[in-house]
């Protein structure tokens, strides 16, 4: 039986238009039959809300939840239980490392410490946190980024969380950079994206990164008659996962063009249960 997640991103939309929450996604995740929660720190806007007062505030390192956040905290917690969902990982905007600004960076490292209170809540196992900085990652901002990771590890060591790095945006993008971060940086992992590579480098970026995966957001964007995404070759890169070693929960980040995200989970859900079916019978 296929073990899939759902990375929130993936509602979106649904949830800018009002029409699902925090609670909803923790449903219609059940419903679908996932087997953990990986949400994206927007589903928990309650908190973001929050995180922008704490940013202003003068010791934002040490601020505190307000009582009524840790108490929303707690219903989540509560609501995913109910289901028997545990969570994986935790997709954080906003917390990215680099900055040019030394103050933005600070800023930004003291809404990383925050997210990481939020998944020790929860109990998440990982927490994705972006790299930042410019795509050609010069070496005083590979540096600052190498020592943000090593500070940030720390913290989530002591709370069993692990860190993840993202295939994403800026420097990320490129497989020669994503490997530089990992090797050099102790305890820092890959949440492996299937499209999330600069153009003309996806398939080095499948290649290259694929054995560091300890997290993947299969992303899907169409689907044809025969259920298959004809934009992006799945079965390729899974094939490509699942040999080299790949064997956690396959987390489906859908962006469907035609705006049906309950419909793209699905037929993700079972492109990937097709594709995996294929590669066992070989």
């Amino acid at each position: 039986m296929l073990k899939f997640s759902i990375a929130s991103f993936s509602f979106h939309r649904l949830l800018a238009d009002g029409k699902q929450d925090m609670f909803g996604y923790i449903a219609d995740s059940k419903r679908l039959g996932a087997v953990q929660l990986d949400p994206w720190n927007a589903h928990l806007s309650a908190l973001q809300d929050e995180d922008a007062v704490i940013r202003g505030g003068r010791d934002p390192e040490n601020a505190q939840f307000s009582a009524q956040n840790d108490d929303y905290l707690v219903r989540v917690k509560a609501a995913a239980e109910a289901v028997g969902l545990p969570f994986g990982c935790l997709a954080v905007d906003g917390a990215h490392i680099y900055e040019s600004d030394a103050e933005k960076r600070r800023s930004n490292r003291a809404a990383a410490y925050r997210w990481l209170e939020v998944a020790e809540k929860l109990g998440a196992q990982q927490v994705r946190i972006d790299a930042g900085g410019p795509e050609d990652m010069p070496d005083d901002v590979f540096e600052i980024i190498v020592a943000g990771y090593d500070d940030v590890i720390r913290r989530a060591g002591n709370k069993g969380i692990e860190v993840l790095v993202e295939n994403h945006w800026g420097p990320t993008k490129f497989p020669d950079h994503v490997i530089k971060l990992l090797d050099a940086v102790k305890g820092l992992s890959l949440l492996f994206d299937t499209n999330n590579w600069a153009e003309g480098h996806q398939q080095e970026g499948w290649q290259r990164c694929a054995r560091y995966a300890r997290s993947v957001h299969v992303k899907t964007f169409a689907f044809d008659a025969a259920g298959n995404d004809p934009t992006v070759d799945i079965p390729q890169v899974i094939q490509i996962l699942v040999e080299a070693g790949y064997d956690g929960v396959w987390g489906i980040e859908s962006v469907p063009r035609d705006g049906d995200e309950i419909g793209a989970v699905r037929k993700t859900a079972a492109l990937i249960e097709r594709t995996l079916a294929a590669i066992e019978s070989e």
